[in-house]
């Protein structure tokens, strides 16, 4: 099939053929879903302002994450249930992250195990998402597995102790048709079923604990007060991901570009910050660069590539955002990612 040329149409397409269950979950956010809007809105209302009569025949996108140089600075956010979006589930996303060189990070609810994972497409740089559950058994062999499997880090998420409200998940009783390993391996689980065997206790020092338990990085995902960003840092991460899950938690919190730089500013030179939510554009990326993140992550859009069709769309979204990721920076004046900072961009709502 011809693929789409922007990540708009790869959702529209997406829109016509997921059944609206599965369209809905991944589509939505809590309650009134004003943090899902904010998040784009968010980068969009961010000017770039450009250098002219600068050099720029060659452009030059890689970055240096937990110490490794990579490619770009794209990331495959971690996404639950792949398997009701295409048969091929999450190594077929995985093929697709792997032909561009993008680390793809396999959630905890995940349909497909760790070890099924990297079996399946030995290729593809891998990070592993973490809940930390009540039975900390659980919780050990997940690890355990990850760092057996060549994963390059853990992602600890630590903004879901609950499960927020998502009101189009209520109005269609979505229920996961597939198996999640994770949470015992039987269809037809609701999410909060699944969020009830979460541990809502779980704290800092219990993070410190897992860090040193840990053969692999720990980035911790869900930051977006500078005083937690400073917390995890002396727990011992190796990064922080300014995060509100995708507006899927709880309404009405800061969009990420808004919290990115007060993270930046307490901890970015003592350790790596991400950033993910709302990332549509190119444009987009080259913000998140300039306010001070080391890479972004990518939700969404890679899900309704896989939707629309299967790898080869997860591949072309993520290469239309690298292709525009490259013009910007041309236009920008700034060829060099790595050399992006704050006079890269104004801050309107700053």
């Amino acid at each position: 099939m011809d693929l789409p040329e922007t990540l708009a149409d790869f959702e529209r397409l997406a829109a016509e053929r997921l059944e609206p269950g599965p369209h809905g979950y991944f589509a939505g956010g809590a309650a009134d879903e004003l943090t899902l809007a904010a998040n784009e809105k968010a980068w969009r209302r961010i000017g770039i302002r450009p250098r002219v009569l600068v050099d720029v025949s060659q452009r030059d996108p890689s970055t240096t994450l937990l110490g490794v140089e990579r490619p770009h600075p794209l990331i495959v956010a971690p996404m639950a249930f792949h398997r009701v979006v295409h048969p091929e589930a999450e190594p077929e996303t995985a093929r697709g992250a792997a032909a561009t060189g993008t680390p793809f990070c396999l959630s905890t609810l995940a349909t497909t195990s760790p070890a099924e994972l990297a079996q399946a497409v030995p290729e593809a740089p891998r990070w592993f998402q973490l809940y930390v559950f009540k039975d900390r058994g659980v919780t050990a062999d997940l690890v355990a597995a990850a760092a057996e499997h060549g994963y390059e880090a853990l992602v600890l998420t630590v903004d879901l102790p609950v499960q927020g409200r998502r009101e189009r998940d209520l109005r269609t009783g979505f229920r996961v048709d597939a198996s999640v390993p994770s949470v015992g391996g039987r269809a037809g689980m609701s999410l909060p079923e699944m969020v009830e065997q979460f541990d809502p206790s779980f704290g800092w020092d219990d993070l410190e604990q897992l860090v040193n338990d840990s053969r692999l990085p720990v980035l911790v995902k869900g930051v977006l007060r500078p005083e937690d960003a400073r917390l995890a840092a002396a727990a011992g991460a190796a990064a922080v991901v300014v995060s509100n899950h995708g507006g899927r938690q709880l309404d009405t919190v800061a969009a990420t570009a808004e919290a990115l730089p007060a993270v930046v500013d307490e901890v970015g030179a003592e350790l790596d910050v991400l950033v993910d939510g709302g990332i549509r554009r190119g444009t987009d990326v080259l913000k998140a660069l300039a306010l001070g993140a080391r890479a972004v992550m990518v939700g969404r859009p890679v899900i309704w590539g896989l939707a629309a069709a299967g790898a080869d769309g997860v591949r072309r979204t993520l290469e239309i955002l690298l292709e525009e990721l490259a013009i910007a920076l041309a236009l920008a004046g700034v060829p060099v990612a790595d050399e992006l900072d704050a006079a890269s961009v104004q801050r309107p709502y700053r």
